[in-house]
């Protein structure tokens, strides 16, 4: 493709709208060449998120690609089937045997993207992320309820004020979450606040059409997931670790010490290492499908 040609002499990020479904795009924020790596944020995510982790990726060979879902960062403000979306953007870049590094309940769409596409997925590093079947939490689903009385009364700040509170409540520690951090997460969100709560209220009511428990034993590629040491808000359920546990080929978890949910936010050296570390397992899973 002539895009990702183009990465070949590019020093920075390039950020395309893809296509995925009619009056539907995805934001990709796309920067080298080589091994794909392919990020899919959280709720309440963005590209931004990121920016500490994907420059020594590249660094190092690696083809960084942010896919912002629907209803986050630059994407439409539309609700539908991720994993389906996901997959459409994917093959319109010609991305193939992509490490997938997703987060929280981004978890959810990279093992649905696995199970519908597995020659898509060499392996899935989750950071902080099992296999949920709903795009939102709790709390942000009983928030939701109220998305007409945010708009009314508060708007753009109380939206960042949630979102500070939750990045408190989700850290080990507190320095890094500044007004320009903050910033960066919720300027895309504010840029157009009706349509934002309009597609948050959508994805909070919002279900992917089939069950992930029950087929997460067809996902046969390695899954490595990260969780911060930490004591922190917004943990991996100790049911959906058994789960998965139980359920998976090839899975382990590592542990991040001093870390909590936003383990890319307080030790992004840690999901720089886990990605070589899948990509020495795929690789090496590779070269022993080869020997006779």
């Amino acid at each position: 493709m002539i895009l990702l040609a183009l990465l070949a002499v590019a020093d920075t990020a390039i950020t395309v709208a893809v296509p995925v479904a009619p009056a539907e795009t995805l934001s990709v924020s796309i920067q080298g060449v080589g091994q794909p790596v392919v990020f899919i944020p959280g709720l309440f995510g963005a590209a931004f998120g990121f920016r500490h982790v994907t420059p020594p990726l590249v660094a190092d060979g690696y083809q960084t690609l942010i896919v912002e879902p629907l209803g986050i960062g630059k994407s439409a403000r539309t609700r539908g089937a991720e994993a389906h979306r996901v997959v459409a953007a994917l093959d319109s870049l010609a991305v193939e045997r992509a490490i997938l590094v997703s987060h929280s309940v981004g978890s959810g769409i990279a093992f649905r993207v696995a199970l519908l596409r597995p020659d898509l997925v060499a392996g899935i590093v989750s950071i902080e992320g099992g296999p949920t079947e709903q795009a939102t939490t709790p709390g942000f689903r009983f928030l939701m309820r109220f998305s007409g009385l945010i708009r009314r009364f508060g708007g753009t700040r109380l939206l960042r004020r949630q979102v500070y509170s939750a990045m408190r409540e989700s850290s080990a520690r507190t320095d890094w979450i500044t007004d320009e951090v903050v910033d960066g997460y919720t300027a895309d969100a504010a840029r157009d606040l009706d349509a934002t709560l309009h597609a948050y209220r959508g994805i909070a009511r919002s279900h992917e059409p089939w069950p992930l428990a029950p087929r997460l034993p067809l996902i046969h590629c390695p899954v490595l997931l990260l969780v911060g040491g930490a004591d922190h808000g917004h943990s991996v359920p100790e049911d959906e670790i058994q789960l998965l546990q139980d359920s998976l080929l090839t899975f382990a978890i590592q542990t991040v010490p001093d870390v909590g949910h936003f383990v890319f936010e307080e030790g992004p050296d840690a999901v720089v290492t886990a990605v070589g570390r899948m990509h020495r397992e795929v690789v090496a899973g590779r070269t022993d499908r080869q020997e006779p």
